[in-house]
């Protein structure tokens, strides 16, 4: 008796001018904007422990053809943002930081690099990320 495989999903992609606070599971084909490395720590000091290991954090702007957004990229993710690149994020997920939207790929997602030709218009003067939002409570 040969037990049936549950069909793989189709990704269902999100264009960034969806993207909302809280938000996560995000599958995106994104065009590189800018990069900018905001920590680096290697792996000196110590040669044992959590720090053991390089920790790097860049700050990626990405966007499409909706608009642009401030993409945390961490260790190995950096080296695969370079300006000008389309990459396709999985799983992404919206961090908030000091009240403004950050996409990030955590280890449950994937940054892949899109190796056939595809140019995407990245529509600048829409940054998801300067919009700020506040944590309201709601009382029941």
């Amino acid at each position: 008796m040969a037990e049936a495989t549950p069909a793989l999903r189709k990704p269902v992609f999100t264009k960034v001018n969806e993207l909302r606070p809280g938000t996560n599971g995000h599958s995106l084909n994104v065009k590189v904007v800018s990069t900018k490395m905001v920590m680096q720590r290697g792996g000196g000091g110590r040669p044992s422990g959590p720090q053991a290991r390089q920790m790097r954090i860049a700050e990626c702007l990405v966007g499409d053809e909706t608009g642009i957004i401030i993409f945390t990229a961490r260790n190995d993710q950096v080296d695969l943002m370079k300006e000008g690149s389309i990459v396709t994020l999985r799983n992404a997920k919206i961090d908030m930081y000091k009240g403004s939207m950050r996409l990030a790929v955590d280890r449950w997602g994937r940054v892949e690099v899109v190796e056939e030709p595809t140019d995407i218009t990245v529509k600048e003067d829409n940054n998801l990320s300067l919009i700020e939002y506040e944590l309201v409570s709601v009382e029941a």
